[in-house]
């Protein structure tokens, strides 16, 4: 009889997350046959890291049980041992109790303000980076947008603007052939009007074609689109066509660079600091590790002032309960609720569904359903109270703990964060997530350890040794301070790679006419 597979003993084998679950969590590849002192029975098939095992039998119906949360009902019988995946764990009813504002914490008092060196901007706002954005109101005219940039860095006269980051295109695929009055106008009429006021930007050069849906007058209005002055416009057609439009765009953002370039770094109270959270590529790890730990990052700096953002409606579905708990008052928290029922109805009406999620990526690493990878995501938000409830790239204008509306497609969902005035995003991945997202800058955490070795170019941060037995609270403070030196001007890998160029996505929504 051949012996049982061996442990790696340096390493713990499986972790259970809570007193209630009837599943255990690997955290080794571990083969069939190994024993495992957690169930009492050899493991009936090979397991992967990040999966899940039964600890106990679960009949079929039954529900399934991670965090002392519901994560879906077995499709079929399952015995201990059994790994726990598709193959036998499914969607099922779970209705929640939202009781509302119930579960209201007060931070723990915090030792004294901090500081970040930021950019003050004259609305009030501190930026992170000093960029010039040549921000466009159309896909027609994204190409000449590049193209003016592209003859900014030919000329080579940014250097004589040390204080400025550099010129960032901002180009999209829509602005036109759609509807001018309907919810997917007003959600990118409100991401350009966002966008155009970053405090990341020291200064908005916005081009469009001139016959487009989405006006250059109407996005402009009657009040000026930034509180410094430092933004112009122009249209292609009125210019003159393609050449011209570069040399006039050219000559503009040089006068445009000698106002951006007065604005210094100075000490900024970190009630200043606004952070989009975002997961990407996550696995069965992200809910142990990066995101529980970015979530007491952000309590760490909810104590202080600032403002944290988690947003990705469609992975917090089933997991929801979990906030309208938390919100200050109950009408916040209804609003987290409509949010939902709007997402069902949006999903239903195109054609979708709610379970959509997780991604083949997501299942690899070990995430089954949306409701068991919501209840990882939602990690992230830490246990601070939530304060208000906003729409895609709709200004925020509560410090605290918020939440912003947005597709779980991550470019698209850092997109809002950042219209609604992110001026630093979180971004926790267990696949290997690559991505940047100029003017703001993104710090990578990886889930794993294993995928932080294979990738530590791209990751800021390794939170897989948290398995290991670094502490959540240890890894937050990290986090925390590392959230400060990129906030004073500290590169981020993304940075350093040059991202940021092609992550521009508004929400469409609407018909393409």
């Amino acid at each position: 009889m051949a012996p049982a597979p061996t442990l790696d003993s340096a390493k713990p084998a499986v972790i259970r997350l809570h007193p209630h679950d009837n599943v255990i969590i690997a955290l080794q590849d571990l083969s069939a046959g190994t024993l495992l002192p957690q169930i009492g029975a050899p493991l009936l098939q090979a397991v992967p890291r990040g999966h899940k095992i039964a600890c106990a039998p679960i009949v079929q119906g039954a529900q399934v049980i991670r965090y002392g949360q519901i994560i879906g009902v077995a499709t079929l019988p399952v015995a201990a041992g059994d790994h726990v995946h598709v193959h036998n764990l499914g969607m099922g009813a779970h209705d929640q109790d939202y009781a509302f504002s119930s579960d209201l914490r007060p931070l723990p008092a915090i030792d004294g303000p901090r500081y970040f060196m930021g950019y003050p901007r004259d609305d009030g706002q501190v930026g992170t980076r000093n960029y010039l954005g040549i921000l466009t109101s159309v896909n027609c005219s994204g190409s000449v947008a590049r193209f003016i940039a592209e003859a900014v860095e030919r000329q080579g006269w940014l250097a004589d603007f040390p204080h400025v980051d550099g010129v960032v295109p901002i180009v999209h695929g829509s602005g036109c052939g759609m509807s001018g009055k309907d919810e997917g106008y007003a959600t990118l009429f409100r991401t350009l009007q966002g966008y155009a006021r970053n405090p990341n930007f020291g200064g908005i050069l916005l081009v469009g074609l001139g016959c487009e849906v989405m006006q250059i007058p109407d996005l402009i209005g009657t009040g000026r689109m930034r509180g410094d002055g430092n933004f112009r416009y122009m249209t292609i057609q009125q210019t003159g066509g393609t050449r011209k439009t570069i040399e006039r765009g050219v000559a503009v953002l040089r006068e445009m660079a000698e106002v951006a370039n007065r604005v210094q770094r100075q000490p900024a109270g970190l009630q200043h600091l606004m952070i989009g959270m975002q997961c990407g590529g996550s696995d069965g790890y992200s809910g142990i590790t990066a995101n529980p730990a970015l979530g007491a990052a952000s309590d760490l700096l909810v104590a202080h002032g600032g403002t944290t953002i988690l947003s990705e409606t469609s992975e917090i579905y089933g997991a929801e309960h979990l906030l309208t708990r938390r919100a200050v008052t109950p009408e916040v928290g209804a609003k987290i609720v409509e949010r939902i029922r709007w997402w069902e109805d949006y999903t239903a009406r195109n054609g979708g569904e709610m379970d959509n999620n997780p991604s083949p990526g997501n299942k690899k690493g070990g995430l089954t359903t949306i409701l068991e990878k919501s209840l990882g995501a939602v990690a992230k938000g830490g246990t601070a109270p939530l304060t208000q409830v906003y729409k895609f790239a709709e200004p925020i204008t509560e410090r605290g703990f918020v939440f912003m509306d947005s597709p779980g497609y991550d470019p698209c969902s850092v997109t809002g964060q950042i219209a609604s005035g992110a001026n630093l995003i979180a971004f926790t991945t267990g696949r290997g997530s690559v991505s940047g997202y100029k003017p703001t800058p993104c710090i990578k955490l990886a889930t794993n350890s294993e995928m932080y070795g294979r990738m530590s170019e791209d990751m800021d941060v390794n939170c897989g040794d948290i398995i290991d037995g670094v502490t959540i609270e240890a890894k937050a403070r990290e986090i925390f301070e590392l959230f400060i030196r990129v906030a004073s001007g500290e590169q981020t890998k993304s940075e350093e790679l040059g991202f940021g160029g092609a992550e521009f996505v508004p929400w469409q929504m609407g018909a393409v006419m």
